[in-house]
């Protein structure tokens, strides 16, 4: 059986995805973006949670952007926008949330408070589905599109995240989304092994903003260890590999996340903080600055909305 069940805990309001036959489970925090701030499984009596989130709500309200922008979701753009600014129906818009030197960074919703829409449990899954209504809030945005966001526990410790982007405006949209999970095994992650499955790599210049090209890139095809390898990178995904698609490894504890995205995601953004204590793996449907060059932007008419989808999944090995 599975179930839902709500906690207040260090200021924040959760929302935990519970399988009952395993205990393990998963925790949502709808008024800071619709996070994921939790995914825990047991094993012999200890929780196992991958996920570096918040410790209160305090840090996420006034420390959020310092770190990292953990867990956030990326809409209605992603990652970087050229000094924020973009043209769209041959106007020319500029962004005034947030910039990272001079680039507005990881879009408008990442800490807005969403509200829930429905609640579902059952033999099979536990579901909630969350709810943004986005209305012109940023100047450089004037646009109204609703956010609706649901999380999904099913068995075999897999959790889906499903967004549908539904354009309420009277004319053309654009859009991207994503999301920012960090994601911790326990150790550095210069003792984790990492796998993901690319074309090419998008090239970036010193503003990490993409040329418009894009270069081989073979390294971490098959797993291997991370090292002290340094990654703020975008990659094309190849969508024609079976999935997983990427797999994060702590081969000494015997556990690894392994994210299976479907084609609404054909990117993966990999970032690896400075503190080496967990890595960014982030799906997002185009690349960085996609308003701009196009690579993954997607214009929506009047109702119509978008789908994007990605799972991850935990996986306990067996020992050794």
């Amino acid at each position: 059986m599975f179930s839902i069940h709500k906690k207040n805990e260090s200021g924040f309001d959760k929302i935990i995805l519970k399988n009952d036959f395993t205990n393990n489970y998963a925790a949502i925090i709808p008024g800071c973006g619709a996070i994921l701030h939790e995914f825990t499984v047991e094993r012999d009596d200890e929780k196992i949670n991958v996920i570096d989130s918040y410790q209160s709500l305090d840090e996420f309200k006034n420390h959020l952007e310092e770190n990292g922008f953990k867990g956030c979701k990326l809409s209605p753009f992603l990652c970087r926008l050229d000094q924020g600014k973009y043209t769209f129906g041959e106007k020319e818009y500029s962004i005034q949330k947030y910039f990272m030197g001079q680039n507005a960074i990881h879009g408008l919703l990442y800490d807005r408070a969403f509200t829930i829409v429905s609640e579902t449990a059952n033999t099979k899954e536990a579901i909630v589905t969350l709810k943004y209504e986005y209305r012109s809030e940023d100047a450089g945005y004037p646009f109204n599109y609703d956010c609706i966001v649901t999380w999904k526990l099913e068995a075999e410790n897999k959790l889906t995240v499903t967004t549908e982007c539904v354009n309420k405006d009277e004319g053309l949209i654009p859009m991207q989304d994503g999301w920012h999970p960090y994601f911790s095994l326990g150790n550095s992650i210069n003792d984790l092994h990492l796998e993901f499955q690319v074309k090419n790599m998008v090239e970036f210049n010193s503003e990490l903003l993409p040329t418009g090209k894009v270069i081989g890139y073979t390294e971490f095809s098959t797993i291997e260890k991370l090292g002290d390898t340094f990654l703020d990178n975008c990659f094309t995904l190849d969508t024609q590999e079976c999935q997983p698609l990427c797999v994060l490894r702590n081969v000494e504890k015997n556990i690894e996340v392994q994210f299976l995205p479907d084609e609404s995601y054909p990117y993966l953004q990999i970032y690896t903080p400075l503190h080496r204590r967990s890595i960014a793996i982030e799906n997002i449907s185009g690349a960085p600055d996609a308003f701009n060059n196009g690579m993954g932007v997607i214009t929506l008419e009047s109702g119509q909305s978008a789908l994007f989808k990605t799972s991850y999944k935990i996986q306990l090995l067996n020992k050794k």
